[in-house]
Formats: C-alpha cells, sequence, structure tokens
C-alpha cells in the first residue's frame, strides 16, 4: 500500500470518529464542522486532526464552530496541529497534544526481532499493572496499556513484564498501537521488539496499524518498524466564555 491509500484509510477513521462520512477536505483545505459526539477530542472541547495537508476540526455547537472558522481561517491547514500556532489567534483554557499520527502497510512493514523473547499473555494480566506502576503515571497515560483490546505482547526479565505492547481494536478495522517499556530497561530495543509482534499481530488479522505518539522516542520506533507519518491530532479546551478570535491589534508587534 503506498502513501495515497494509507492517507485514504487514515482520514476515512478520523472521519468516522468526527461522526461525519466524507468531512475531510482536499489537501491544502480546512473544514469546522459541529460534532458534539466527536470522537477527535475530548467532550465539549474542539478537536483537530491534520492528514496529508488537510485539517478536519470538530466543535461542539456552531458558536464555537463559527468562532473557530474566523480565527483559524487565515492559517495554513499544516499549522492547526501546531498549538503555539494556534493559541496566537484562538484563546483556548487547555490543549492536548498535539500528537504524531502514523501508518504502516503489510508491505511497508520492517519487524524487529531481538535477543529477548517475547511472549503472548492477555491484556488484563496484573503484570501489566506491576509495569504500569513501575514506568509512572506520565508515560503510562501517553501508553494507554489499560486499554488494549488484543493480547499483550510482553518481554521479562527475571519473571517480571519489563516491556510491552498490544493494541485497540478502533472503528474501520484500526489498530491503535500501545508500548510501554520500563524505565530501567529502556534504550535497549525492547519497545521496538514487543511493538513489532503486537503490529504483526494486527497486521495478520487484515487491520491497519496506527502509532499515535508525542515522545521523540516513540516516533523512532515507529519509523523503525516502517510507519509513516501522515499528520497530526490536537485537542483544544475552549474558554468558559466560549472561544473568540483574538482582535487583530494583539497579534501584531
Amino acid at each position: 500500500m503506498s502513501t495515497r491509500p494509507l492517507l485514504l484509510e487514515a482520514r476515512g477513521l478520523w472521519e468516522r470518529l468526527a461522526r461525519e462520512p466524507g468531512s475531510f477536505p482536499p489537501t491544502g483545505g480546512m473544514n469546522v464542522i459541529v460534532s458534539p459526539e466527536s470522537g477527535l477530542c475530548p467532550a465539549g472541547w474542539v478537536g483537530v486532526v491534520v492528514l496529508g495537508g488537510a485539517a478536519l476540526v470538530t466543535a461542539p455547537d456552531e458558536s464555537t464552530a463559527g468562532a473557530v472558522r474566523t480565527a483559524l481561517a487565515g492559517l495554513p491547514p499544516t499549522a492547526l496541529a501546531d498549538a503555539t500556532a494556534v493559541r496566537e489567534v484562538l484563546p483556548v483554557a487547555g490543549v492536548l497534544g498535539p500528537a504524531t499520527l502514523a501508518y504502516v502497510a503489510p508491505e511497508g512493514f520492517r519487524p524487529a526481532a531481538g535477543p529477548s523473547a517475547v511472549e503472548r499473555l492477555p491484556g488484563g494480566r496484573p503484570a501489566l499493572r506491576a509495569l504500569e506502576e513501575a514506568a509512572g503515571e506520565e508515560d503510562s497515560a501517553e501508553a494507554s496499556l489499560e486499554e488494549i483490546t488484543s493480547d499483550a505482547f510482553v518481554v521479562r526479565e527475571h519473571g517480571r513484564v519489563v516491556a510491552a505492547a498490544g493494541y485497540r481494536t478502533w472503528p474501520r478495522r484500526t489498530a491503535h498501537i500501545s508500548v510501554l517499556t520500563a524505565p530501567e530497561a529502556r534504550g535497549r530495543g525492547l519497545a521496538r521488539t514487543t511493538a513489532s509482534a503486537a503490529v504483526a499481530d494486527a497486521l495478520a488479522a487484515g487491520l491497519l496499524p496506527q502509532w499515535r505518539a508525542r515522545p521523540p522516542a516513540s516516533r523512532r520506533v515507529a519509523t523503525a518498524l516502517g510507519f509513516e507519518e501522515l499528520g497530526a491530532q490536537l485537542s483544544l479546551e475552549p474558554p468558559p466564555d466560549g472561544p473568540a478570535p483574538r482582535p487583530l491589534a494583539t497579534l501584531l508587534p
């Protein structure tokens, strides 16, 4: 699968999550839609997904959508995943992301084998919870291992799980990959080894692997496995009184 079919699959997924089929604009465009139940962001927030140079934006109501359209109209679509650029034109109370979105097709997948054996086990095992505790709240939240619907693919050392990966099945036969490594075991390729097993399992099931990441180290693992970065996701929390474009004077030096 070339980049173009991957891009179409990815856009189809996020249109489904936006609850609006066919809502992704052509490359170079931006489309702001009203979608109170959007899966692009937390409830009541503004969701932004940029893929292949086009941006799909969801807002919880028409008033917010109008303000967002006006504020973001002067930005190129690729800048809409830049939290700093967006905040210069649109007041927000909070931001999640941006997170890079990457995908891989079977022919682009580069499996990784390491010196450590990968074991397959059910995702809800206490061993995974112990790994999350060892990794800390921030890294565990980023990985979201507790959400996987697949089996977990793990590496043990001295009987303890030090790295794990799996995936959660999303709409449109998408496999959202999760990976986590204990702090003392990082830098040895264990994330790549366990993630490779999870991705291989997803591809064998006919699923499209998706890798969403913020940390550079996680993005490097995805690239090593053949994932292509096609865009990014950003979530914006409107201020209590609703968003409004900043007056032009506040944007000038």
